[in-house]
């Protein structure tokens, strides 16, 4: 038990560090973004399953592989939070409130959600892609996957957690997303679970970037390994510098 607390405390202690204190002292305050992400998915919700607000809803945030290129790009940011039809909302719902909340307090608004639009986007054109590639491709969709309505905030959640999990040294819990979405592909080959690689491989070149540049900066004499450097940006007015 004790070899499993500390392993706990080395995966998660960090990132749970970081949390901890922002919730406590500010509480839904600290997350306004993730609470407003909430209540817009809500509100989606209840109008696209209304009579009159179906083809509204589909029309502003349904993006599919047959819709010209310039379309879909702009029902992108609006379809991260319109939940699929086909599964229930309050799984959408506890996925951003989760990601979303973990990552708005560890990373700040704006790199939340250019880390959650980066792996949707990535998912949106390999759609396309994949469909190019045909079914007979080991990475290919069938033409009729053109056709499927993409929204929903999955590939968001999933290149979150990979994020959040390298940025704080979870490792394990990162790879563990990472394997569950190779998983999911093998068990059930579909479009939306090649999309979660795509967008986790999408993350992962933002991974990588992040480290060039700590490397970087400890090329330029930050005096820091790359890792403790990008930790001395934790604090307060750092985080606030973030947003």
């Amino acid at each position: 038990m004790n070899r499993l607390a500390r392993w706990a405390r080395a995966e998660w202690g960090p990132l749970y560090a970081t949390v901890r204190g922002p919730l406590t002292r500010r509480r839904r305050r600290a997350v306004p973004m993730t609470l407003a992400a909430v209540c817009l998915t809500g509100v989606l919700q209840i109008v696209q399953n209304r009579p009159w607000g179906f083809a509204p809803v589909r029309d502003l945030g349904a993006v599919r592989a047959e819709d010209p290129l310039w379309l879909a790009l702009l029902r992108t940011p609006l379809s991260l939070f319109v939940p699929a039809l086909d599964l229930p909302v309050w799984g959408a719902l506890a996925q951003i409130l989760f990601a979303f909340g973990l990552a708005e307090i560890c990373l700040g608004r704006r790199r939340t959600l250019a880390v959650a639009y980066t792996a949707t986007l990535a998912g949106t054109l390999y759609a396309r892609v994949g469909i190019w590639l045909g079914p007979d491709a080991p990475l290919g969709l069938p033409a009729s996957d053109a056709q499927v309505v993409d929204t929903g905030p999955s590939a968001a959640v999933v290149g979150l957690a990979v994020f959040i999990g390298w940025r704080y040294g979870a490792y394990v819990t990162a790879g563990a997303v990472v394997v569950a979405m190779v998983v999911e592909v093998i068990v059930k080959d579909n479009l939306a679970g090649k999309e979660h690689l795509a967008a986790i491989a999408a993350v992962l070149v933002l991974c990588a970037a992040a480290q060039l540049r700590s490397t970087a900066r400890l090329g330029s004499g930050s005096g820091l390994p790359p890792s403790q450097s990008w930790n001395t940006r934790r604090g307060p007015d750092q985080r606030r510098s973030w947003r």
